[in-house]
């Protein structure tokens, strides 16, 4: 079990691929953070941005990488895994049972 992060510019957007990777049984659960400030670099500049945060429950990254490239609107979007070591037992079945 991973957990994919994966910044939004808005909540349309991330709406759309949260509900899309369910639908496709890709990811059993997104949860959108919204009002997050970025401040990062790109393309040689200091960046600040309004965003939403993705927090995408999953079983790997392979379920979801791609398709997330194919929809999101970023030319690099944040794909970001933290392992699950560990959790409730009845959730972690849950979260197998609920993706492809």
């Amino acid at each position: 079990m991973v957990v994919v992060l994966c910044t939004a510019p808005n909540m349309d957007e991330a709406k759309t691929i949260a509900k899309i990777l369910v639908e496709e049984k890709r990811a059993a659960c997104v949860s959108i953070i919204p009002h997050l400030t970025s401040i990062y670099s790109w393309q040689g500049e200091i960046v600040e941005d309004s965003e939403v945060q993705m927090v995408i429950k999953t079983t790997s990254l392979d379920k979801v990488e791609n398709r997330i490239k194919e929809l999101h609107s970023y030319e690099v979007p944040e794909l970001v895994v933290l392992e699950v070591s560990h959790g409730s037992s009845d959730y972690l079945k849950w979260l197998e049972e609920s993706i492809n």
